[in-house]
């Protein structure tokens, strides 16, 4: 999952940029890197800056965590202790699966909650129609992308950008995909855009392009193996990270018949 969270952490803080300025009102003029001081030695996804002195914390989800609400909480007093602010938060949910997450604590004298946003429920074309590249690859991930005209408009919008910029755009895209499985469907796409034809046999670029379409794939086993058998032990989990193409493959045509994790992963 740490190629999703690093592509979608130098998406969202490039210069330019729409999407987090729309969901949170906010425009962030400085990014901060910094780990936080508490025991669990966190470290925010996404803290900025905002012109005024106000802080911005946006932390992005690829699954449902129902400790979501005591993470944000942790955070918020983190931050605060750190800068002597508290931050403006929003959890960005990137996932496969509905969300069903609680972002809020009520409990004696605490009430906290920090806004959660499932991607998909957002405008695509308010991101299409932003003159950032990379507002534009991100609409992958919204609502947008259900339609097969939709992942021809983004890609169309790459099309248009210089070499180097579409390069990079590209590796982007191909990577967000995995989180929508839908790399088949980018990749015979591009095969019929003649400016793009060629990008694939780039070593760089079909690199990214597996990798987004693998770590898509394990994302799905893993989640389809949880639901058969429950919560996926540590050395279970590895073993699915260690596999490749075909042995992923394998693997998800035996969860069904399989009766132990022993046994699907033999």
């Amino acid at each position: 999952m740490h190629e999703y969270d690093t592509t979608l952490k130098r998406i969202l803080t490039r210069p330019g940029g729409t999407l987090l300025t729309r969901l949170t009102g906010l425009t962030v003029t400085r990014w901060m890197n910094v780990e936080l001081p508490e025991v669990h030695r966190r470290r925010a996804d996404l803290l900025g800056e905002t012109s005024d002195g106000r802080f911005i914390h946006v932390e992005l989800q690829i699954a449902n965590d129902p400790e979501m609400g005591q993470r944000m909480v942790e955070y918020a007093v983190a931050i605060r202790g750190l800068f002597r602010r508290v931050p403006e938060q929003l959890v960005l949910y990137v996932g496969q699966d509905r969300l069903n997450m609680d972002t809020g604590i009520q409990e004696g004298r605490l009430t906290f909650s920090a806004p959660v946003v499932d991607i998909r429920e957002l405008d695509g074309d308010t991101l299409l129609n932003s003159q950032n590249l990379g507002d534009n690859v991100v609409a992958i991930l919204t609502r947008l992308s259900r339609d097969i005209e939709g992942v021809r408009r983004i890609l169309g919008r790459v099309a248009e950008t210089d070499g180097p910029r579409r390069n990079m755009a590209i590796a982007e895209l191909m990577l967000l995909s995995g989180l929508r499985k839908l790399g088949t469907v980018i990749e015979k796409e591009m095969e019929l855009m003649p400016i793009l034809n060629d990008i694939m046999d780039h070593e760089v670029i079909g690199r990214e392009r597996r990798r987004g379409m693998v770590e898509g794939e394990r994302s799905v086993v893993l989640r389809l193996i949880g639901k058969r058998f429950g919560p996926v032990p540590q050395w279970a989990s590895a073993r699915i990270e260690s596999l490749r193409g075909a042995e992923l493959e394998e693997v998800e045509m035996r969860i069904l018949d399989a009766k132990s994790f022993e046994d699907l992963l033999r």
